[in-house]
């Protein structure tokens, strides 16, 4: 589904929701996890986010610049979401299926201040780029594992 504010792609990766779970939890593994390719390093996290958790992120998009993220929605292997500082929100969700689990990452814009600049810059069709290849790489890290 994609619109204007709200971008989502789902794809069934090889592992079960706990593994990857505890990897989306692990904020220090977003650099990895980035399709966008604009995480840089994380500079401040707890060990595992939870509720509430804050953590920084350098990033690049022309300039360097640092991100500050809370985590709003917290359902251990089922569902994480933190807001940018922007307002947008970058949410993950998880459900087992034959084979491992289905993996929903979508990008929500819609509680944003200037939508309409928000959709003249492309972030959105960005944010489904960014959401393609993070998927792709997750399925690819998994690719060779077994689900038990």
């Amino acid at each position: 589904m994609s619109d204007t504010l709200y971008v989502t792609r789902s794809a069934v990766v090889a592992a079960p929701p706990p593994v990857l779970f505890a990897l989306l939890a692990d904020a220090r593994e977003h650099v990895a996890l980035d399709g966008s390719g604009t995480v840089v390093e994380i500079l401040g996290a707890p060990d595992r986010l939870s509720l509430g958790a804050e953590f920084s992120v350098r990033m690049k998009a022309g300039a360097r610049y640092t991100t500050h993220n809370v985590v709003v929605e917290f359902e251990p292997d089922a569902r994480i979401a933190w807001r940018h500082r922007a307002r947008h929100i970058w949410r993950w969700e998880l459900a087992a299926v034959p084979g491992g689990t289905c993996v929903t990452e979508s990008w929500d814009g819609r509680v944003k201040r200037a939508p309409g600049l928000v959709a003249a810059i492309g972030m959105p069709r960005g944010a489904g780029r960014a959401i393609d290849a993070t998927l792709a790489a997750l399925h690819a890290r998994f690719a060779g594992d077994r689900v038990s």
